[in-house]
């Protein structure tokens, strides 16, 4: 089958220790887009296993198959990033390193694109077998950060979605955050945008690296990244208990003057004491995100380190 020459596909995957996942994916992508020009941006998070290896024997058999290496794990989005930075192709078409992401969809984005499409992003609909857990904390997520946040962001997106060259250009040299949350940032860059549902596949190989620790820094980096709701709600909190406190010590000199019902023992005092100091460093956690972030920030550092490419500038 003749190749489609009038442009070139990025496809960019993030992978860390997923030894048994690239050349399945590297197989499946190549025979899913055969007829098209594409190129496929593997981005090693500085993985324990065997993946960088088994990307350099795809490179060396294969010049359409590209690396970056870091110099130590990054995370997934600084990974992204990177793909993003490295990636040459007229879109880029991002997606994990799993197998969850179906290759098979991949002509439906560029489909979408061609039609004029600046983004085209997916969701993911999920099916039986996940877990309650997951779903529960998955809708959460969504609706959490879609009331506390100024963005409107699909439930169940993913980084798996296609960017025109234009909002990748925009994406490298225009945000310069340093703690990135691609889900929001997609959603605020704005252009016009189509959404495509999918129903993601079994892990073929490997453990999930998201652990619950890890999806709760996530979100809140989305939250705090796109919102300062959080402070304002910690300033209606402290109000109110304020108030409360106004309103309990009238109360407390009421008795002590008028009555002799006073209260004995200290389990009141010691309640209110440890309520408001939790309380307190609720909102010094929720003032020192926002702080820390401004400090990281000021430091200018690179979102990432490349040990080694074969991808010449």
């Amino acid at each position: 089958m003749l190749k489609n020459n009038k442009f070139q596909i990025s496809i960019v995957i993030p992978c860390y220790n997923e030894e048994g996942n690239v050349k399945l994916i590297y197989d499946s992508v190549s025979s899913v887009l055969s007829e098209y020009n594409i190129e496929i941006v593997f981005v090693d998070d500085n993985s324990k296993d065997n993946t960088l290896n088994i990307i350099q024997n795809l490179a060396d058999k294969d010049p359409h198959v590209k690396y970056v290496s870091f110099s130590r794990n990054f995370g997934h989005q600084s990974a992204l990033r990177a793909g993003l930075e490295y990636a040459s192709g007229d879109c880029v078409i991002s997606m994990d390193g799993d197998m969850q992401h179906p290759p098979e969809l991949l002509p439906q984005l560029i489909k979408k694109w061609e039609e004029g499409y600046d983004i085209v992003y997916t969701m993911r609909k999920d099916v039986e077998n996940v877990s309650f857990f997951k779903r529960v904390t998955s809708s959460l997520f969504y609706k959490l950060i879609n009331s506390l946040s100024d963005i409107e962001i699909n439930e169940g997106s993913a980084d798996f979605r296609l960017l025109d060259k234009r909002i990748v250009k925009i994406l490298v040299n225009d945000i310069t955050e340093y703690h990135l949350f691609y889900r929001g940032l997609i959603s605020w860059i704005g252009y016009k945008q189509a959404g495509i549902e999918y129903i993601p596949n079994k892990r073929f190989s490997g453990k999930t690296k998201y652990s619950i620790g890890k999806m709760i820094n996530f979100a809140i980096d989305g939250i705090t990244s796109f919102s300062i709701k959080p402070l304002k709600l910690a300033i209606l909190l402290g109000i109110s208990l304020s108030v409360l406190s106004a309103l309990y010590g009238i109360y407390a000199l009421y008795m002590s003057i008028f009555t002799n019902e006073t209260v004995k023992g200290w389990t009141s005092v010691l309640v209110s004491i440890l309520f408001i100091g939790g309380v307190n460093m609720i909102l010094l956690g929720i003032i020192g995100e926002y702080v820390g972030k401004l400090y990281i920030q000021s430091k200018k550092r690179p979102y990432f380190l490349v040990k080694e490419t074969n991808i010449k500038n």
